[in-house]
């Protein structure tokens, strides 16, 4: 890989490769963006196939949170961590607290929090080797998994996505399809089924496709057909890239809209969705509920009520890009993208960026 020729790179400020051979920790953090503020943006632990691999998520998620987090008006940049191996085979307190002595090493210029394969118990050991850790247990109501909030703003996502693309106000009866009901997918259904949409769900773990349809009257799907579901509403709740020029054809919904991070495979696959006359919610939009959370105990500067009406947020956010987006004829994660580097490289009075 050339890292400075490629496409994903894209104005990185920061790319760092850790190793710790002790713990045998491979890590790589990125820094895309700290016009508005440090970047903050979680950890991810991956059994990548390469260090490419690994590379380029971390470049994308990276890009994704500097577009989550201005958009979401938070006084904070963009910045992604993936550590390389196997969650549940390689991960040891030794190997988070080496990952914690990376993040300290950056003094402050990234924060981090949990992301898939990482939890609260796994950020404990981090914050024992830096403070410039979130989503941390002992902050009261603003403390702990940033995941129930991040399913509260994709629900409310979704509900703005149903009253415009379908003219409903309510979500009774509609059938949403969830691929991946690990923590966000999870506290989704549950939002979902108490506001009385039929579910239907896929996961490559069988105890959680069993607890949905127990706890949800969920109906279980395929892991490799849960795309191609006829439903109102396709929410990815996985690993993104899924959404491409071999999916894209197939999808059997006006509807896609879920809590996973780069759902598009490139970014013209927004304009096939758009061709398609299937409504896009993007994903660093609609996403943004657990960042929010996250950050507000970062700042101790809010209580749950300020939180949550900042998530409610997102339904507005959203309404308005579909309206825009249909107004100008351009697909919504255009339009998105459009705004979101309005906010993060602003042109300066009278001249060019």
């Amino acid at each position: 890989m050339d890292l400075f020729k490629d496409a994903n790179f894209d104005r990185h400020e920061r790319v760092i490769f850790y190793h710790d051979q002790a713990s045998g920790l491979r890590a790589v953090i990125a820094i895309h963006n700290t016009t508005r503020g440090p970047a903050a943006g979680g950890t991810r632990m991956w059994n990548y196939l390469d260090t490419d691999q690994a590379v380029t998520d971390a470049l994308r998620l990276s890009r994704g949170m500097s577009y989550k987090n201005a958009m979401a008006n938070l006084p904070f940049g963009g910045g992604k961590a993936v550590i390389m191996g196997d969650s549940h085979k390689h991960k040891t307190p030794e190997l988070m607290m080496a990952f914690g002595r990376c993040v300290e090493s950056l003094h402050g210029d990234y924060i981090t929090a949990e992301d898939v394969g990482i939890t609260v118990e796994d950020m404990q050991h981090v914050t024992t080797q830096t403070r410039y850790v979130t989503g941390l247990p002992g902050h009261g109501e603003l403390s702990g998994d940033p995941s129930p909030k991040t399913a509260y703003g994709v629900l409310i996502g979704i509900q703005a996505a149903v009253g415009h693309k379908l003219g409903r106000d309510n979500l009774d009866g509609i059938i949403v399809s969830v691929q991946g009901v690990g923590g966000v997918g999870y506290d989704l259904c549950r939002r979902l089924a108490e506001a009385g949409a039929k579910l239907l769900v896929a996961d490559i773990d069988e105890e959680k496709i069993e607890r949905s349809c127990d706890e949800f009257g969920a109906t279980s799907s395929p892991v490799d057909g849960i795309v191609f579901e006829q439903a109102d509403v396709f929410a990815p709740c996985a690993l993104g890239g899924i959404l491409d020029k071999d999916s894209i054809p197939k999808l059997n919904v006006p509807i896609v809209a879920g809590g996973a991070n780069n759902q598009l495979a490139t970014l013209q696959d927004g304009d096939a969705l758009r061709e398609r006359g299937i409504l896009f919610a993007p994903d660093y939009v609609i996403n943004a509920g657990g960042i929010i959370s996250v950050a507000h105990e970062y700042l101790h500067g809010a209580d749950r009520g300020t939180i949550e009406r900042e998530i409610e947020e997102i339904g507005p956010r959203l309404s308005y890009i579909f309206e825009e987006a249909e107004r100008r004829g351009q697909s919504t994660n255009a339009l998105a993208d459009q705004m979101a580097e309005e906010l993060l490289y602003p042109k300066p009075p009278g001249g060019k960026a």
